[in-house]
């Protein structure tokens, strides 16, 4: 008699090592061959399945069962960043490598490894005639590596996923994120005037300028913010990049600046970018000599613990794992930011260690993987049940 664990692992891991081989790299982000390939396991299993597309290469796929409300979304982003240094590599980053119970490739933690428990969970769903009420929709997103537009916040701008709970599919150790902080980025570009590097006072230092503005934000903004928090969250600031100037022998005319503002759960994206515009505005420099953009910019969420949804999962994974859920701290974004005005639950759950993500050798614990499916079944059972 076939072992079911034995078989489960066999399922998973031939659909993450299917994932793994095709690249979905951002740059550029092509996600239609992988996502093309999941819609062939998501059709053949019974699903209604679509590929939307904005901008192409940026592919998504949205699976669905059932009808109606309660609408349960699993979502995981399925593009992945560069491979980095190949040297650094012990095996084959496009190969799924099992090493000592571990898989290893490109992605394999970071988020293809959920991404395969979805699709298995969703093939499991379909061969038991579907949810019972409401419905399941599983989607695999690209475009979630650059926090850009084309994925999940395309999908819900254009109303093709509205759920009442979404499950991200996140490397948590099939443990629950409930909270995340939201981000802000900010642009700012200082103007000057060019001028021979023989003679710096015939000019306006662009660079300069920006220096001032930064040890502005450093001296006023940045006490405030080392002073808000919430449990072990903080908000924070981080100044990522600078880029001015073109040659040493000329006064700059032009500077960028890139800023990553990290917000608490009760930090409104708009109230966060005005308080920085008015700390920028505190450092005196002439009107017209500076702008700001915001390129990014999205709210944090927070979902109750009490929940029906989260406290479904919650109790999944102590039945499961014979202990009471863990809620972990949560230090980068997931595409839950795009629904945190929205009213709904939102939760991160999957396989796999964030510490691990986006290094050379990434892996992911098979194992976890089957863990995770076992205990989104659970979950898919609790809340909306199977209809057979």
């Amino acid at each position: 008699m076939t072992d079911p664990a034995a078989l489960l692992a066999e399922t998973l891991h031939g659909l993450l090592a299917e994932l793994i081989a095709i690249p979905s790299v951002t740059p550029p982000g092509d996600t239609q061959a992988v996502c093309a390939a999941a819609a062939r396991h998501l059709e053949a299993a019974g699903c209604a399945v679509s590929m939307p597309m904005r901008t192409p290469p940026i592919a998504n796929l949205v699976a669905r069962l059932g009808e109606g409300s309660p609408c349960v979304v699993f979502n995981s982003h399925i593009d992945t960043v560069a491979t980095g240094d190949r040297a650094a590599w012990r095996t084959d980053p496009f190969a799924a490598t099992m090493e000592g119970g571990r898989i290893y490739g490109l992605g394999a933690n970071n988020c293809k490894g959920s991404a395969a428990v979805h699709l298995w969970l969703a093939s499991e769903a379909a061969r038991r005639g579907g949810p019972a009420r409401g419905s399941l929709v599983f989607v695999l997103a690209g475009d979630e590596e650059r926090l850009g537009p084309e994925g999940t916040a395309y999908l819900r701008e254009e109303g093709l996923i509205a759920p009442d709970a979404l499950v991200l599919g996140a490397p948590t150790e099939n443990q629950l994120i409930v909270q995340e902080r939201g981000i802000l980025w900010l642009e700012i570009e200082t103007a000057g005037r060019a001028a021979h590097g023989g003679d710096p006072p015939a000019g306006d230092n662009a660079i300069l300028r920006m220096m001032r503005l930064l040890e502005r934000l450093r001296t006023e903004l940045g006490p405030r913010l080392a002073a808000r928090r919430s449990g072990e969250k903080v908000s924070t600031m981080n100044i990522g990049t600078i880029h001015g100037g073109e040659n040493p022998n000329v006064v700059p005319d032009r500077c960028i600046a890139r800023i990553d503002r990290r917000l608490l759960p009760n930090e409104p994206v708009e109230a966060a970018a005005a308080e920085m515009e008015a700390v920028l505005a505190g450092a005196g420099e002439p009107a017209g000599s500076y702008a700001v953009r915001r390129p990014v910019g999205t709210d944090g969420f927070s979902a109750p613990l009490d929940g029906p949804f989260v406290s479904a999962l919650a109790a999944a994974i102590e039945e499961h794992q014979g202990r009471p859920a863990a809620v972990l701290n949560a230090l980068a974004a997931s595409d839950g930011r795009f629904f945190a005005r929205d009213g709904i639950e939102i939760v991160n759950f999957g396989p796999g260690d964030g510490a691990v993500s986006h290094a050379a050798n990434e892996f992911v614990p098979l194992a976890e993987m089957v863990d995770a499916a076992l205990i989104l079944r659970a979950f898919v059972e609790r809340t909306l049940g199977f209809a057979r």
